[in-house]
């Protein structure tokens, strides 16, 4: 299938980040497209808030229900199999001797961007757009700018194809998040992102904190809940 330069795939885990960035493309392409990766992730309840936020970002803007077009979930059991991780096992999250937290799962954003792309080809879609960010995030190797530009390079020589690989938040640090969302979709998407998406690494659906749901401890809760405080004392 020829790429669409109107076309884009999103990275959508269900989280802050990517749903953000979902509604980052939906402002830019004329048919946008999501992609999610059941990888065994200990908090899978990503995966069940992913069809509720993309029905009610759609339902914020009739342009934006115009152009969301398919969803796609990939699963990727290997993933979980091999990897000994905070995010595959039922470990403690702490920082690992190489100095990397035990949620990294190694080469999860590379598999993610290979599968996308693979899926991309065959959508016709030219725009991968993902929420990788260096700004304010937990030390992943896989979320450095140099990483992502490295993946464009090599999916580009390996498919014969010119993908560009989006990440709107790579400059961007939680308060900044926060921030993008109330400018692209006012007060209406920036409740959707506090009320409905889903970063707790312990998958806690229960503990509702202003910044949203979460356990309040895990890196992912942290770094949320001071990513909202800044954002707030900016505003």
């Amino acid at each position: 299938m020829t790429a669409s330069p109107d076309t884009a795939l999103v990275l959508f885990s269900g989280g802050q980040d990517s749903t953000v960035c979902l509604a980052w493309a939906l402002t830019r392409f004329s048919r946008v497209e999501t992609v999610g990766f059941d990888y065994g992730q200990r908090h899978a309840v990503e995966l069940a808030v992913r069809p509720i936020l993309r029905e009610r970002i759609s339902g914020l803007r009739k342009e934006w229900a115009d152009r969301l077009g398919d969803d796609h979930v990939v699963k990727l059991d290997a993933l979980a199999a091999m990897s000994e991780t905070a995010l595959t096992r039922d470990m403690q999250i702490e920082i690992a001797e190489n100095g990397l937290p035990t949620t990294f799962v190694p080469g999860r954003n590379l598999i993610f961007l290979s599968f996308a792309a693979a899926l991309a080809y065959r959508r016709g879609a030219k725009h991968l757009v993902a929420g990788m960010g260096e700004a304010d995030y937990s030390g992943y190797p896989d979320c450095r700018d140099e990483t992502i530009k490295s993946m464009q390079a090599a999916l580009n020589l390996g498919m014969e194809r010119d993908f560009t690989i989006h990440t709107p938040l790579m400059r961007i640090d939680k308060a900044g998040t926060f921030a993008l969302a109330r400018d692209i979709g006012g007060e209406p998407l920036l409740d959707l992102v506090i009320e409905a998406t889903h970063s707790c690494y312990l998958g806690d659906r229960v503990h509702r904190h202003d910044w949203g749901y979460g356990c309040g401890t895990c890196p992912a809760c942290k770094l949320r809940a001071d990513g909202f405080a800044r954002f707030v004392q900016e505003k």
